[in-house]
C-alpha cells in the first residue's frame, strides 16, 4: 500500500469513475485500474463493484469502510511530510469569523509576521462557530475563535474576552444622544449583522418585529463598503466600531436596553498535531502579551473618529 495507490483511491471514491480519475491525475485508465487492482490485492477484499457497461463505479461495503482509513492514512503522510520540511518555519493553520479577524487580531498577524518569528499564518475565515469546531476537530485548523462555547470531544474551549455592544449612526445623528433606546430608531435605516445567538435572540425581541434591516450582511467589510445612507446606523461591539471608525466618523451611543455582550472564545485541540505543536504555543505566548494592550475609549454622544 502506498501514496499513489490510496491517492487513487480517494479520487475514484470523491469522482465515482474511473475515468474522471486518470484525468484528474493525469494517467492512463489501465495505470488507474492497475493501482486500484493493486490495492485491493493487498488488502485482500475488493473495493469497487465492477459491472461492465456501468459508468458509475460503486464501492463495496468494505471499500465504504476503508475511505476513512485511506483518508487518515494521507493524513499521515502529509503530516509526515511537515516534519520533513525544514524545522526552521513554524505553520500555523487560524480559524476565526470574519470580524475577529479583521477587528481585533490583524494587528497580532501584523506583529508576528513582521518580527521574522519564523512563523507562517493560514488564516481560514469562517461565520459559524459549530464550523469552526468541526475543523478543530478533524485538525484542519489548529487553534479557532468562536463565540459559542460547544462541547466537543478532546477540545479545550477557554473564554478570551468579553465587549460591550453600542449603537452606532452616521452623521449628522438622527438620534443625537448619548443613551437612547430601540425604539426611538429608524429600523428600515440599520445596518445589520448578527454578532452571536444572544445577540440575534435580543434583536429580534427589540427590533425585528418592527422592519426588517435596511441591509444584512455577513462581513463587516461588506457592510462598511455599503453604509452610504445619511441616518444609517447599527449597533455593533466596541471592537468593530474601533476598526469603523478609522474610515468615517461616527455618532457612538449606549443603548438603554442594552444587548448582551459578545463573548469571544479561544478553542484548541487538547491533541495537536504533531507538526503544529510548537507553532500553537509561540502563537499563544504571543496572544497572551497581545491581549494586554488596552483598548482605546471613545466618547458617548459625541462625533468621534480613531485617527490612529
Amino acid at each position: 500500500m502506498n501514496l499513489a495507490e490510496i491517492e487513487t483511491f480517494l479520487t475514484i471514491v470523491n469522482t465515482r469513475s474511473i475515468t474522471r480519475t486518470a484525468d484528474l491525475l493525469f494517467l492512463s485508465q489501465p495505470t488507474v485500474s492497475h493501482r486500484l487492482t493493486s490495492l485491493e490485492n493487498e488488502l485482500g477484499f475488493p473495493l469497487v463493484i465492477r459491472n461492465k457497461g456501468h459508468k458509475q463505479v460503486e464501492l463495496t461495503t468494505k471499500g465504504t469502510d476503508f475511505i476513512a482509513i485511506a483518508e487518515r492514512w494521507m493524513s499521515l503522510w502529509k503530516e509526515t511530510m511537515e516534519l520533513k520540511r525544514n524545522q526552521e518555519t513554524l505553520l500555523l493553520t487560524i480559524g476565526c469569523t470574519d470580524s475577529l479577524n479583521i477587528a481585533v487580531f490583524t494587528p497580532l498577524y501584523d506583529s508576528l509576521l513582521g518580527e521574522n518569528s519564523g512563523l507562517d499564518l493560514n488564516i481560514q475565515s469562517s461565520h459559524h462557530s459549530a464550523e469552526l469546531y468541526g475543523l478543530l476537530s478533524e485538525h484542519s485548523i489548529d487553534i479557532g475563535f468562536v463565540y459559542h462555547k460547544l462541547h466537543y470531544k478532546n477540545i479545550i474551549t477557554e473564554k478570551l474576552f468579553e465587549e460591550r455592544l453600542y449603537l452606532i449612526q452616521s452623521v449628522p445623528p438622527a438620534v443625537p444622544s448619548a443613551r437612547i433606546h430601540t425604539d426611538e430608531l429608524d429600523p428600515s435605516l440599520e445596518l445589520f449583522l448578527s454578532w452571536d445567538d444572544n445577540y440575534q435572540i435580543w434583536h429580534d425581541r427589540w427590533l425585528s418585529t418592527m422592519s426588517r434591516p435596511h441591509i444584512s450582511a455577513d462581513t463587516i467589510t461588506l457592510l462598511d463598503k455599503l453604509w452610504k445612507k445619511p441616518g444609517n446606523w447599527m449597533i455593533a461591539p466596541v471592537s468593530v466600531i474601533l476598526e469603523f471608525a478609522r474610515f468615517r466618523p461616527l455618532y457612538i451611543s449606549e443603548l438603554k436596553n442594552q444587548p448582551p455582550n459578545r463573548v469571544c472564545y479561544k478553542i484548541k485541540h487538547r491533541y495537536p498535531k504533531t507538526t503544529s505543536k510548537r507553532a500553537v504555543e509561540f502563537f499563544e505566548n504571543a496572544l497572551e502579551e497581545y491581549m494586554k494592550i488596552p483598548l482605546k475609549e471613545f466618547p458617548l454622544g459625541k462625533v468621534w473618529e480613531n485617527t490612529d
